[in-house]
């Protein structure tokens, strides 16, 4: 009878201490979450939740205890509830987690290459085993969506930009002139060797708030990390050679390199449509050392110092038997310091100086010039999270820029022209992500010049939305500025910055090895420097102009195996009024078509790569003074097929052959024109055509290391 009243007793006890919790999980778009954990954290008491998000379950508990709700890409909930026997009703959503490898990027007008990139459209290696580019980042470049071919120059032209317009930088830091001297009317190629550099990045435009005077494009080079082993690189050239050394310790690495390049011996094989005195030649030194300090810092420190020379013939457009000699000296000096560091688990810091030297010595006859431009840029970055859906990243820098031109003129007119320009900028921009489907990134930057006294700001702006598990759509804004070519400068101190404003609109696809880009774009070009009444002396910034155009890419290294390959298809509208133009018009560096097809094959068997690139691009506008509409004239179509064979006899060992314009074709990319008409009025003129119709390249290439597989192909 005892018993049976304790249980009496009893159960009604256990009754009215029970808890009873229910509710509804929801997700961010007010839906119910299947399958969503929710338990009382430290016991074994809880449940999931039904199709609809729905939960009940009921607990002994009694007193303070938190309620936990977690589920797969949703950041945990957490709530204190009291535990005394009265229902307890929780209704609430869950915030996504931001995950590294689902969430979208910002990537509107950028191709990035680098090996550790999740988001890799272009590989560093393909900027060195590309046909017709011959390891010249440049030249690989120019395959890509967004470029202008211009054969005379070999610089990078974007988007109806001129070469000025695209800025080199090197871990963050600028480089002032990013490209080696050449002739008249003859390409030249980059100062930096691809396999210096772990990634590259070219934006095309919409690029971050941090790059200032870039008006199109920023090309950002990333420089290796320390090397893991020690080695010894061995190149016998055609053209020269070269030998570079890495010596590899704990935690750090230094490597050196001397190249040298004579194209004398070549160009008295190889008939050359110019008349040299002297062929180039050239020797260069590159060195770079990298060591961690602390847990996860960094010391970088990279350099670039390069000699050359040479001499040539130019032959009168109306007597070609009278000659004016034309030689150039050139020297180059580059140095680069970079430091990164993690200041806590949110934040860290890198920052930089670097310092640049050219000097170059002109004779045209008995006239000497020597122009020297001399520049120092240092900059401070902080960057790190507010919270787990924001990210923010401001810096200070200041560039600062000495030029001179003196002039020895023979007929006794010597004088001198010159600048220093101090600019001196900073930046905030913050990445906001509302999902794994949506992210805003937002940013402003300043700019004080000191030659012209002018305060600037420039607003940057990108939006991404995740369409679907491999897919995006991108737009971006941006207002950016830069200071006019030296040649403008150096008369007019008080030039105003050139401006642009880009609009871009990018969708982009990329699953099992696979790259699918549609980008359409409109710039708008404001303040380009203009000749006042056609006088070169007298300068104003009442230019203007537009650029617009429609981009495709595909890349697919999937289908075929061993087979990689790209299509890429730009079309181009552009007008500008500057300088010299009386109304606006088409420059003359600007196509309506450009395309490439590049693809490369590895045929395991022989150890071989084979690679292929067909280049075309539509006729170029040019001014026929004898003409009356301004660049009313046009080139015809530009049309390149290259080849490439690497052979790998042994692991360590590569002969590298490579032909550009295998056909033979005779691409003429302008005419030149004689400053005076002759005695019936007329201005004669002759065509710009390419040097030779082929440039032939071999290489043998020898690594010497532990590591007996260990090769150089990817800096060819």
């Amino acid at each position: 009878m005892k018993i049976l009243f304790t249980l009496c007793f009893l159960f009604p006890l256990a009754a009215l201490a029970q808890t009873t919790l229910s509710g509804k999980i929801l997700d961010d778009k007010g839906e119910g979450i299947p399958g969503a954990n929710v338990v009382l954290e430290g016991t074994y008491d809880g449940g999931t939740t039904d199709v609809e998000g729905k939960f009940q379950f009921t607990t002994t508990e009694q007193g303070k205890h938190v309620l936990v709700v977690s589920f797969v890409g949703y950041k945990e909930y957490r709530q204190a509830v009291a535990l005394e026997g009265s229902p307890i009703v929780v209704d609430t959503r869950l915030e996504e987690t931001i995950n590294e490898l689902e969430v979208v990027t910002i990537n509107a007008g950028a191709f990035t290459a680098s090996d550790a990139s999740r988001r890799t459209v272009f590989k560093a290696l393909d900027i060195a085993t590309t046909a017709g580019a011959t390891a010249d980042i440049a030249g690989a470049l120019n395959t890509l969506p967004g470029t202008q071919k211009v054969g005379e120059s070999g610089r990078l032209f974007v988007r109806g930009g001129d070469s000025n317009e695209t800025r080199t930088f090197i871990d963050g830091m600028l480089v002032l002139d990013a490209y080696g001297p050449s002739a008249p009317n003859t390409p030249s190629r980059g100062r930096f060797l691809p396999f210096m550099f772990k990634g590259v990045s070219f934006s095309t435009g919409g690029y971050s708030a941090e790059y200032g005077q870039a008006l199109s494009s920023v090309l950002a080079l990333d420089s290796k990390d320390e090397a893991a082993m020690t080695r010894t690189d061995i190149g016998i050239l055609s053209v020269g050679a070269d030998v570079a050394h890495t010596q590899a310790w704990d935690g750090g690495s230094m490597a050196a390199k001397v190249q040298y390049t004579n194209i004398r011996p070549y160009f008295g094989l190889i008939n050359q449509r110019i008349d040299w005195k002297t062929a180039p030649a050239s020797i260069e030194g590159i060195g770079a050392f990298r060591q961690k300090v602390g847990k996860q810092g960094m010391v970088k420190v990279y350099g670039n110092f390069n000699h050359s020379d040479y001499s040539l013939y130019n032959h009168d457009i109306n007597d070609y038997n009278h000659l004016t000699v034309y030689d150039l000296v050139n020297n180059y000096r580059y140095l680069n310091g970079f430091y990164k560091t993690v200041l806590n688990e949110k934040w860290n810091v890198r920052g930089g100086l670097s310092y640049t030297s050219i000097e170059n010595n002109n004779w045209t006859g008995l006239d000497h010039t020597v122009e020297t431009q001399k520049g120092a840029h240092a900059k401070t970055v902080f960057e790190g999270s507010l919270s787990d859906k924001a990210e923010l990243r401001t810096g200070v820098e200041v560039i600062q820029r000495n030029y001179d031109q003196v002039n020895d003129l023979n007929a006794g007119q010597d004088y001198t022209l010159s600048f220093n320009e101090v600019i001196t900028a900073g930046f905030a921009e913050m990445d906001l992500y509302t999902s794994n489907a949506f992210v805003m990134q937002g940013g402003l930057r300043s700019e004080y010049n000191s030659l012209n006294k002018k305060i600037s700001i420039d607003p940057r702006l990108s939006l991404a939305y995740k369409t679907g598990k491999s897919s995006q759509i991108h737009f971006a804004y941006g207002s950016f500025r830069q200071t006019a070519k030296n040649e403008l400068v150096r008369i007019d101190h008080q030039l105003g910055a050139e401006k642009a404003e880009h609009f871009i609109l990018n969708y982009q696809i990329m699953e099992n090895n696979r790259t699918l880009r549609v980008q359409g774009y409109y710039k708008r070009y404001r303040d380009l420097v203009k000749y006042v009444n056609g006088d070169p002396m007298q300068l104003a910034n009442t230019g203007d102009g537009y650029a617009k155009g429609l981009e495709f890419f595909w890349r697919d290294n999937r289908t075929v195996r061993n087979l990689d390959y790209w299509v890429s298809y730009s079309y181009l509208d552009t007008q500008r009024d500057y300088l010299d133009s009386p109304y606006r018009a088409t420059p003359s560096f600007a196509s309506a078509h450009n395309f490439s097809v590049v693809t490369k094959y590895f045929f395991t068997d022989v150890r071989t790569q084979l690679g292929l690139t067909y280049s075309y691009t539509s006729g170029r506008p040019y001014n026929d003074p004898n003409a009356d509409t301004f660049n009313g004239g046009k080139t015809p179509y530009y049309s390149d097929l290259s080849v490439n064979v690497s052979y790998l006899p042994k692991p360590y060992i590569i002969v590298h052959l490579s032909c550009t314009n295998v056909l033979g074709r005779d691409n003429i990319f302008g005419y030149e024109y004689s400053t005076s008409p002759d005695a019936q009025g007329t201005f004669n003129s002759r065509p710009i055509r390419q040097p030779a119709p082929r440039f032939l390249f071999l290489g043998i290439f020898i690594t010497l290391s532990k590591d007996k597989t260990t090769n150089q192909l990817p800096t060819l």
